[in-house]
Formats: C-alpha cells, sequence, structure tokens
C-alpha cells in the first residue's frame, strides 16, 4: 500500500540532467545524482547509453563527473573533481564508452561551458584574478556574487586549452565578463557575448572573435544575451533587448555577422524562451538550456503559463512543437535528428526520453520504484478572473489523507523572481505538505513568467497589483472548495516569495502563521548590500535610494512592521548574496523589539537557491524547521 512522502526520502530520488546526444545521434551521454548521505554530499556520474533502447554502453564515475560533451570524432570531454587539490575543476577526455581515461588540466579558476571547438581545441570561461584574502582591497562592484563568493577581483574569461599537450590560451583578456560562446563549425571562429558595464551587467556586447589573427568584432550592444549557436553562418541567441527591463521576455534572434541587424524570431509570440519554472529536485550539476540547432532547426524552449516546452524552426520558418503538454523540459540537446531531453512533470522528478522522427521514448526510469511506493497529491488546475478582469492561472494540492467532511490547514507557497512561475513541475516541498495533511496554493500572479509581457511587468507597482492577485487567489479556492479551514492559512515563499510573505504579514492579519525566506523587508539596504541590488532595484523598483527615497520606503515591509499580528518565521542562508542577511535579520530584529511573535532560523551556509542547491542534510533541516512552526500553528 503506497505510504506518504517524508523528508527522508530526499535521499533516495536519483536526479538525471544534462544529456547530450553524441554527433551519429547513436548514443546519449547524461548525469546521474544521488545524494550520499554519508559524506553530506552529492555524488555524480556520468552514464553513456544506446539511444535507441537506453543500454548501457559506460559509466565514468571517477570523482563527481558532470558536463559531458562529445567532439565531433566521438570523443567526450567532462569535468570532475578527480585529480584536484586546494579547489578548481579538472577537465577530463575518454572515448565513447567512458574508457580510456585521460585528465587534460586543472584550473582554480573553475571551468563553465566547455565546448569543443575543433577535434583537439576545447572553449571554455573561467574566473581570473589574485587577491590577498587577509584584506581585501575592493575598487569595483559587485563585490560578491551569489553561489560563487567575492568576485571584486575576478573576470570570466575566455580560454582555449589543446585536448592533448594541455596547453591553456587567454581568448579574451579585459576588464569585462564572458557570459555564453559558441564556436563556429569550421572552427575558425566563436562567438561571445560579455558585459562590458559593471554598473548594469544586462547590458552586454556580442562579438565575434577570429581565433588565428585574434582580431575581436563588436555585432551588437546593449542587448541581454544567455545563450547563443551558430547556423547557416548566422548566430542564433536568447535574449532581449531590455525594452522593459526585468520584465522583457528573453526571445529568439538571429543576426547575420556580416550586416549585424538583429531579427527577433518569437517576438510576436509575446512569450519568454528561458527555463523559469520552479522545480526542487533539479541537480547541482544540471545545466541552463540554450538554444541550440540540428538539421538545419534552432531548437529552444517557450514558456506558456505552467508548461515549459520544446520547439524548433528555421530562420526562415515558424515554431513548431518537438515536447509538448502538461509537463517541463529541463534540458536537452539534438544530433543528427536525434533530440534527447529531460522530461519532468507535477508527479514525477526529470527522467531522460529521446524523440527521433516524431516518435518518443523513455530511456530512464530511475525513479518508478520509489513513486510506486509514495502517495502523491495530484495538482489541481484553478483559473480565476482577477478583480481587473485579467486571468490567474493557479495549482492546489489536496492532503493525501483528504476526507469529504473534513476540514484542513492551506499553506500558499509564493515563487521567487518576481519573473519565475510555478507550473506542471515536481515541487518535492509542496508534496511534503500535502503528505502531512495541508492543502497547498500555488499561483502565477502578475509578475510571473509564461504570460505576456504586459502580465509580467509589475515595475514601480510591488505589492499593488501582485498582492491583490495573491488575495483574490486566496479569496477564490476558499469560496469554491469547503474543506479549506479559513481560520488556518499560511503563507511562505523564497527571494520576491519571501519579500510578498513579508508585504502580505504587514498588510494584513488573516493569516495564521508565515514563514518568509531568503526574502527582501528593505529595498535601499537591499540596493547596497546584494550583488544585484545596484541595478536591480532601480529597474523594479525605480530611481535609486537617494533619488526616489519615497518609493523605497514606500514598498519595504520593514516601514510596516508596527502592523504586523501573524506569527512570522524567517528561513535565511548565511551565504545569500542576492538577498543578503540584514534583510530577514532586520525584520526579525523590529518585531521582536515590537514585542511580535517571531522566530529567526539561520543556516551558517548555503547560497539564495539553499532550498535545492544545499547539503542534504540542511536542505532537510530547513523543511523540519518549516514544517515544525506551520504545525506549531495549524495542529497544536
Amino acid at each position: 500500500m503506497p505510504r506518504a512522502l517524508e523528508i527522508e526520502d530526499l535521499s533516495r530520488f536519483v536526479m538525471v540532467s544534462d544529456p547530450q546526444v553524441s554527433p551519429e545521434g547513436d548514443s546519449i551521454a547524461y548525469v546521474v545524482t544521488r545524494v550520499d548521505d554519508g559524506k553530506d554530499d552529492y555524488r555524480a556520474s556520468i552514464w553513456i547509453v544506446d539511444s535507441e533502447d537506453g543500454e548501457a554502453i559506460g559509466v565514468v564515475e571517477d570523482g563527481r563527473c558532470h558536463h559531458p560533451r562529445w567532439s565531433r570524432r566521438g570523443s567526450l570531454l567532462y569535468l570532475s573533481d578527480k585529480g584536484v587539490k586546494g579547489g578548481g575543476v579538472a577537465l577530463w577526455i575518454c572515448d565513447e564508452a567512458g574508457a580510456s581515461r585521460r585528465l587534460i588540466a586543472v584550473f582554480k579558476g573553475g571551468v563553465e561551458q566547455p565546448l569543443w571547438i575543433d577535434d583537439r581545441r576545447i572553449g571554455f570561461l573561467t574566473r581570473v584574478g589574485e587577491c590577498d584574502e587577509r584584506v581585501r582591497v575592493i575598487d569595483r562592484i559587485p563585490l560578491w556574487f551569489d553561489a560563487v563568493g567575492f568576485i571584486h577581483h575576478l573576470r570570466r574569461q575566455l580560454h582555449i586549452v589543446d585536448a592533448y599537450t594541455g596547453v591553456v590560451r587567454p581568448l579574451t583578456p579585459g576588464e569585462f565578463n564572458v557570459v555564453c560562446h559558441s564556436p563556429s563549425p569550421d572552427g575558425r571562429r566563436v562567438a561571445y557575448a560579455a558585459s562590458i558595464d559593471e554598473l548594469d551587467p544586462r547590458k552586454m556586447s556580442l562579438k565575434v572573435l577570429d581565433i588565428e589573427s585574434g582580431e575581436h568584432r563588436e555585432l551588437l550592444r546593449g542587448f541581454y544575451i544567455e545563450s547563443l549557436c551558430w547556423i547557416d553562418g548566422q548566430i542564433a541567441f536568447i535574449g532581449n533587448d531590455l525594452h522593459r527591463g526585468y520584465s522583457s521576455h528573453n526571445t529568439l534572434w538571429i543576426i547575420d555577422p556580416d550586416d549585424g541587424e538583429p531579427r527577433n524570431l518569437t517576438g510576436h509570440l509575446d512569450r519568454g524562451c528561458s527555463r523559469r519554472i520552479y522545480y526542487d529536485m533539479r541537480s547541482p550539476y544540471a545545466t541552463y538550456p540554450g538554444v541550440i540547432q540540428d538539421g538545419g532547426y534552432l531548437y529552444f524552449t517557450l514558456s506558456e503559463g505552467g508548461r515549459h516546452n520544446l520547439y524548433r524552426m528555421k530562420p526562415d520558418g515558424q515554431p513548431e512543437a518537438v515536447v509538448e503538454g502538461d509537463l517541463s523540459i529541463d534540458e536537452y540537446s539534438a544530433s543528427s535528428g536525434v533530440v534527447a531531453y529531460i522530461k519532468v512533470t507535477a508527479t514525477s522528478p526529470g527522467e531522460l526520453w529521446v524523440w527521433e522522427a516524431g516518435e518518443h521514448r523513455a530511456l530512464t526510469s530511475f525513479n518508478e520504484p520509489l513513486l510506486r511506493e509514495l502517495k502523491l497529491s495530484t495538482p489541481q488546475r484553478i483559473e480565476f478572473k482577477a478583480s481587473d478582469g485579467a486571468a490567474i492561472e493557479g495549482w492546489m494540492l489536496k492532503p493525501i489523507d483528504y476526507e469529504e467532511g473534513r476540514s484542513y490547514p492551506m499553506i500558499m507557497d509564493i515563487h521567487g523572481g518576481p519573473k519565475s512561475k510555478y507550473g506542471y513541475s515536481f515541487m518535492f516541498e509542496h508534496q511534503l505538505y500535502a503528505a502531512k495533511g495541508y492543502v497547498v496554493l500555488y499561483t502565477n500572479p502578475r509578475g510571473s513568467d509564461g504570460y505576456s509581457e504586459e502580465f509580467a511587468d509589475i515595475r514601480g507597482r510591488y505589492g499593488t497589483r501582485d498582492y491583490q492577485d495573491l488575495m483574490e487567489a486566496v479569496d477564490h479556492v476558499l469560496k469554491h472548495y469547503d474543506f479549506i479551514d479559513p481560520k488556518r492559512l499560511g503563507v511562505t515563499g523564497l527571494s520576491y516569495g519571501g519579500y510578498m510573505t513579508n508585504w502580505i504579514v504587514t498588510h494584513t492579519s488573516r493569516f495564521r502563521a508565515a514563514i518568509s525566506q531568503n526574502g527582501i523587508a528593505d529595498w535601499r539596504s537591499f540596493y547596497w548590500t546584494t550583488d544585484i541590488g545596484f541595478y536591480f532595484a532601480p529597474d523594479q523598483i525605480g530611481g535609486t535610494p537617494w533619488s526616489n527615497e519615497e518609493a523605497y520606503r514606500d514598498k519595504s515591509p520593514i516601514t510596516y512592521a508596527p502592523n504586523v499580528e501573524t506569527p512570522t518565521m524567517f528561513v535565511h542562508s548565511l551565504h545569500d548574496y542576492r538577498c543578503w542577511i540584514d534583510q530577514s535579520i532586520g525584520l526579525y530584529t523590529a518585531l521582536k523589539a515590537l514585542g511580535k511573535e517571531t522566530r529567526l532560523v539561520l543556516f551558517m551556509e548555503g547560497s539564495h537557491v539553499f532550498r535545492s542547491l544545499a547539503k542534504p542534510s540542511i536542505r532537510k533541516e530547513r523543511l523540519k524547521q518549516m514544517l515544525k512552526w506551520f504545525d506549531k500553528h495549524f495542529k497544536n
């Protein structure tokens, strides 16, 4: 008989990520990540399988292995911590069966986006720079970056390494950070995007480098670009021209290096192409998907409501669906007409699938045995019209022990961003709440991704229309589902969701308990203490704390601390440089001084997204502390 999900089950799920199709399309390399409770860490290995039936060809398990990439001749490069002493990442190479492994080089500054330029040379990004760590002399901002640490002395540059000799050559020395790159098919050029303005890193320069001559030629300036690739002599990229700031959709563009005029291929769809969907069982070694090409087609994803589906199109054609439905495509690759993708649903973590000649087939089922043991709650989609007429989408989980005639407490979870979204992807945390007897409500209010740019654009309007959408979502479910106890409502959220939790408890007393996670309480201190505050806050709030003091004060929940009646717990991680710990400490201290019921749970390590990337023991303890707080106020 199926049983309820428990916190310890977090260690039993297998995370599948980063599928890479071989040049001939006959093999697929992908990463398998498991929790290692003994070491309180994650183990990552690379599996190489037949693309037809998923039969194993080889496994690479030397240390933590990840990021496999095929050469045109079938050699496989990968990253590992094997052979590394004192920090850094090692770049290795093996044959098509995962054997004959050979160390190429170790890089203290890490390795990102390793790509074969030809059958001998590999291009990659690494951080370069030196600093006396006993005393930091800082002349730049930001001084730190989330999940990285202090970066004021570092620049991320494009390098090339010879796979046979290990000789490394820098390609882009300079006072800027390279964001992404793509070698041309003939291996003679590299297209790359670089942040050239440290006061607004979103504004980038797209350049083409001639590797032999060393000439850098700028094609475009002022765009945000997150991925790119070559197709038929042109360069395709996912990005935007910042016409709505952070609310702008990242769409698919193409540019001819000879005339330099970008063309927006998907702008007419008014939907984004970035992965913004929440999924808390994503591997720490998962990669960020971008535009790729195969057989004259560009492959990319579209964010449509709660879906995140895979499409393709020719540069002069129209988008056509490759994988669509109530699901999320987390990562993908394509070669020789074979498309490998990680498919996630609302009730199943990611598994490896293949699309070929219009047919889909599953190649892995790592989590099927555990899923057969568990009784999960199937999300019910809801939609309602907000008071201004806009359609708002959301989902609700019933408790797994739901019985007619009983009433249950409800937890509303608010996503971050704000330009992120919930949808058809597995959320361990939500299933855990349902297993513990809670109704779970999660919605996509104004500001969310997956809808129009106008829907996403809440710049200057934080705490207004987004707040109304959330309150009206609660009104909607209370009106239509009588099993929800209106006197036992809880609210939580992380990042922007933490901000909105702070805003909610300072503006209404309808919730009996709240948990604010890694959120914002004071926009003024956010501006000058965080990695992105000095350009994110002006975009979202408007101006600066000294040019628009009234807005920064009025949009800060801490301004309204005396209004709080809801018992509120703050959860924060020490190394969160996106929303620094002063945010939670500040509002917690204010509530304590005002005699309110509050608690601070400070995790002594972990970045902004430690919810899904921290050590397993920390992830579990976070869930324990949150359940303890909600149970105290709803069940005791």
